[in-house]
């Protein structure tokens, strides 16, 4: 996957977003403009009392852990003593990744967990994901809940003899990795045989445990670069082409057979061939779902916004192809509703239903070694055998007082002959190219993504549609 990335800038002025899947801001500022310690306690305390109300037990439990960003011990000492305060016990689970989070849930019989993180934002965000009982990400219904509890502010919090307590759970990534590990499709003993030689480049964030760690129980020789987890990213924490260039030369120093990034939190995968060529995090998903769907034939899911190749790919293995709006709440929705064997987003994003209904860049990893084992060709001949789609992706940020949704409508009008897709933002299909336009959940910015079948097109499709955007403002 080519991809060119455009950004067009308008003055931001919201560092504090408010979603159904959680708070997300920068550190420091003014209340209810950034991520302060009274938003973190604000928060916190909504989701604890929606959890008392919808989980009717003697005793609570949730899980909480962080990525490596510098912020992180701050929220979640915030975190973690407003929970008890409200009546619930901890699982501290410390530096960790949000997969892992998730795991630990259902594998502590937690009422649900909170994972500090934001992900690929740079290094001045944080944000609490918040997760159910099954630990997943919550659904619009629970979401919105909850940020009613906030508005409303009507707290209870516990008395003396009825605080919580904080339990530190320790091993927590050791248990993700051995499940991993135990996996079926997961060929840990011919992998071990191939003594592949791997570049790893975890952002300095936790990725530099949790990786290591599966690829040293698989044999695999491990070049690490950026592994230590200080939070402090050298890098756009974003996998992006523009941001690997160090991944890509330390791959064809080393002779290795191939690299790997993730973000901060580990839930998105990409990898770059054995030339430091990226593979596009888009065919992350397309080259698991290919192994995946070779031994189990089945349905697929991704969203709006990923590639068409998944939907090559599952057609030639006998599946059936399904969409669903962006956000991994609603690709999990969907995979659930059609069965799907495997699915995710074209961030880098897998979600293994076998092991989890969460994004999993571990999983995605153990499962891309063992087509690389199976195929027994080079990661650039694997990456070749695939369609080839080019992309685009510009975003215009959003400045106070515009109507993003009356300007979307104007755009689906206007395209209406092509029966637009709108079930998040507005999706146009062209005979070989799409443009998907969209207001993100979690940055203050219009997303314009564009596919076709050259960079040249793709890149002519997304300009177009920011014009376009631009005319109607």
């Amino acid at each position: 996957m080519r991809r060119l990335k455009i950004e067009y800038s308008l003055s931001l002025t919201m560092t504090l977003i408010k979603s159904i899947s959680g708070i997300r801001g920068t550190i420091g500022g003014k209340t209810s403009d950034n991520l302060t310690p009274l938003d973190t306690v604000l928060f916190t305390s909504a989701y604890a009392c929606w959890l008392k109300k919808n989980s009717k037990a003697k005793e609570y439990k949730v899980v909480v852990g962080r990525d490596a960003r510098i912020s992180g011990s701050m929220v979640q000492g915030l975190v973690n003593q407003t929970l008890v305060g409200y009546g619930i016990e901890v699982l501290d689970v410390g530096l960790s990744t949000t997969p892992t989070v998730e795991l630990a849930v259902t594998q502590h019989q937690a009422h649900g967990g909170i994972i500090i993180t934001a992900s690929h934002n740079p290094k001045q965000w944080n944000a609490l994901k918040l997760l159910n009982q099954r630990g997943e990400f919550l659904n619009a219904v629970s979401g919105k809940a909850i940020l009613e509890i906030a508005e409303k502010q009507d707290f209870e919090f516990a008395a003396v003899d009825h605080l919580g307590k904080v339990t530190p759970a320790k091993g927590a990534i050791d248990d993700h990795v051995q499940k991993v590990l135990e996996l079926p499709l997961v060929n840990s003993k011919d992998i071990r045989q191939k003594k592949f030689k791997v570049v790893v480049d975890a952002v300095n964030s936790t990725g530099g445990i949790a990786i290591p760690l599966l690829l040293e129980a698989l044999g695999v020789t491990t070049v690490p670069i950026y592994c230590d987890p200080t939070g402090h990213f050298p890098h756009n924490p974003e996998p992006l082409k523009e941001h690997l260039t160090v991944l890509s030369e330390k791959v064809v120093e080393e002779k290795a057979d191939f690299g790997i990034v993730v973000d901060p939190d580990v839930d998105r995968l990409a990898f770059v061939d054995e030339n430091g060529v990226v593979f596009g995090e888009e065919y992350t998903l397309v080259a698991c779902s290919d192994y995946v769907l070779s031994k189990t034939p089945g349905n697929t899911v991704s969203n709006l916004s990923s590639t068409r190749a998944l939907s090559d790919i599952t057609i030639q293995r006998g599946g059936t192809y399904h969409c669903s709006a962006v956000g991994e709440v609603n690709v999990v929705e969907k995979m659930k509703k059609v069965e799907a064997v495997i699915g995710g987003e074209g961030n880098g994003g897998i979600i293994y239903p076998e092991f989890h209904y969460g994004r999993d860049a571990l999983v995605g990893i153990a499962l891309f070694l063992s087509l690389l084992t199976e195929k027994n060709q080079k990661v650039s001949v694997i990456r070749a055998s695939y369609p080839d789609y080019a992309m685009s992706k510009a975003k215009v940020s959003l400045s106070k007082g515009m109507d993003v949704d009356g300007i979307i409508k104007k755009v689906e009008k206007k395209y209406s002959e092509k029966k637009p897709t709108i079930i998040d933002g507005v999706k146009i299909a062209f005979e070989s190219s799409w443009v998907h336009l969209r207001k993100s959940n979690t940055e203050p910015i219009i997303r314009v993504y564009a596919e076709a079948k050259s960079q040249v097109e793709a890149s002519e499709l997304a300009q177009r549609f920011v014009k376009e955007i631009e005319e109607m403002i």
